[in-house]
C-alpha cells in the first residue's frame, strides 16, 4: 500500500535557450505529459527505485551512503541525487520505496530528467513534511543534477516542472528567481504549437553542453560582469569588440540576443499580437544554429519545412545536440505542416519524427 502518488510535467521552452546558466531569461511552460511516482516511506534507510519504463529490476540504495560519485549511474543517478541534494541541505529524509512511470519522451530536449527529480522532490516533500517552496525544491533538484549526475544544467527546467501553471507559459528570471505566469491560449486564437521529436537522442553531460557554458562564462569574466546577462543589448556589438577570443564571441551575440527576443515574445503576447511571435522563434533558431552551433540536420529540416510549408515560425527547443524542434502554426494549415514534416523526414532518409501539439499545463502536483 503507497502513502501517495505523485505526478511532475515534462517542459516546452517557448524562447530563451541556454540564458539560463547566464542568469537570463526563459519562457517555458509544463507539458501535459508527466513522471508519475507512486512512493511508500520506508523508515529503514532504504530507497528502492523501480521504473517501468526501463529494462531490469529494481535498485536499491543506503540513503547514508548517497554521494556524487558513488552511485551505480544511469536513470537512477536523478532521484538518488534528489535524495542526496535534500539530506545535505540539512532535511531530514530516510528511506522510500518509489515506483516511476512516464509519459515524458526522453532525450528529446523536453526535460525528462527534470520531471523526474520533481516528482522525487515533491513527494518526499510531502512524505516527510518538509515544507518546501516550489521554487526552493526546484534549486535543490538542480543540485541534484548538476553535482551529483554531473550535468551542468541551468535552473529552468526543474523551475518549469515545479512551478508551471495551466494555460500560461512562465516568464522566469533565472537570477532572482521572479515569475510571471503569462497567458498563452492559443487554441482560441486557432493557434496550435506542434512538438517535433526528431528521435535523434542528446546527452547533457557529455561534454559539448558544458563547453558552451565555460565559454559563456570565460567571456563573462573578460568583460568584467557577473554573467553574460549583464551585457545590454544595446551595448552588444561594444561588448564583442572587446573579446579577443573568436570563439566565444558568437556565443555573446547568442545569449544577448535571445535574452531580448524573451523581452519582445513577452510584450508581443501581452499586446495581443501572438502571431508576431512566430519570426522571433524563428530568429532564435537561426541564432542558435549559427552562432551557438547546437542545432543538428534533422532540428533544421524541421524548421526549414515547416516554414516553407506555411508555419509562423519554428525553433528547436531545449539544450540542442538532436531532440525536438517548436513550430507555431494556424490550426488550419496544422495537418499539411505535419505531413510536409513527415514526407520530408522520409525523402531525406530520418527517423520519422513524433509529433504532437503541445498545451500549457499545469506543473508539478499530489494526485492523490
Amino acid at each position: 500500500m503507497s502513502d501517495g502518488v505523485w505526478a511532475a510535467p515534462g517542459r516546452v521552452n517557448l524562447i530563451g535557450e541556454h540564458t539560463d546558466y547566464n542568469d537570463g531569461f526563459v519562457m517555458p511552460f509544463a507539458l501535459p505529459h508527466t513522471t508519475v511516482a507512486t512512493v511508500s516511506r520506508r523508515d529503514d534507510g532504504v530507497l528502492r527505485l523501480h521504473s517501468a519504463d526501463v529494462e531490469g529490476g529494481a535498485v536499491e540504495l543506503r540513503v547514508a551512503d548517497l554521494a556524487p560519485g558513488r552511485g551505480p549511474g544511469g536513470w537512477t543517478d536523478y532521484p538518488a541525487g534528489v535524495v542526496w541534494a535534500l539530506r545535505d541541505a540539512g532535511h531530514p529524509v530516510g528511506g522510500a520505496d518509489i515506483h516511476y512511470e512516464s509519459t515524458v519522451p526522453t532525450g528529446a530536449g523536453l526535460s525528462s530528467s527534470a520531471a523526474l527529480e520533481v516528482v522525487t522532490a515533491l513527494a518526499l516533500n510531502d512524505l516527510y513534511e518538509l515544507g518546501l517552496e516550489r521554487w526552493r525544491m526546484a534549486r535543490l533538484c538542480q543540485r541534484a543534477e548538476n553535482v551529483y549526475v554531473g550535468a551542468p544544467t541551468g535552473i529552468m527546467d526543474q523551475t518549469a516542472s515545479a512551478c508551471c501553471t495551466a494555460g500560461h507559459a512562465l516568464h522566469l528570471d533565472t537570477r532572482d528567481l521572479s515569475q510571471r505566469q503569462i497567458p498563452l491560449d492559443l487554441a482560441a486564437l486557432g493557434l496550435e504549437l506542434l512538438v517535433a521529436d526528431t528521435r535523434v537522442k542528446h546527452a547533457h553531460s557529455e561534454g559539448e553542453y558544458g563547453k558552451r557554458r565555460a565559454g559563456c562564462e570565460s567571456a563573462a569574466a573578460a568583460l568584467g560582469v557577473p554573467a553574460l546577462r549583464d551585457v545590454p543589448y544595446t551595448g552588444l556589438e561594444a561588448a564583442l569588440a572587446r573579446l579577443e577570443d573568436p570563439e566565444v564571441r558568437p556565443l555573446v551575440r547568442h545569449i544577448v540576443t535571445e535574452n531580448h527576443r524573451v523581452e519582445r515574445v513577452i510584450a508581443l503576447l501581452e499586446s495581443g499580437e501572438v502571431r508576431a511571435i512566430g519570426p522571433v522563434l524563428t530568429e532564435g533558431h537561426a541564432s542558435l544554429r549559427d552562432d551557438f552551433r547546437v542545432s543538428c540536420p534533422e532540428l533544421d529540416l524541421v524548421v526549414d519545412t515547416a516554414l516553407a510549408s506555411g508555419a509562423l515560425g519554428a525553433r528547436m527547443t531545449g539544450g540542442g545536440f538532436g531532440g525536438s524542434a517548436i513550430v507555431l502554426t494556424e490550426t488550419s494549415t496544422s495537418a499539411t505542416v505535419r505531413t510536409s514534416l513527415l514526407e520530408s523526414f522520409a525523402t531525406e532518409g530520418c527517423t520519422e519524427p513524433r509529433i504532437f501539439t503541445a498545451i500549457p499545463s499545469a506543473g508539478a502536483t499530489r494526485v492523490s
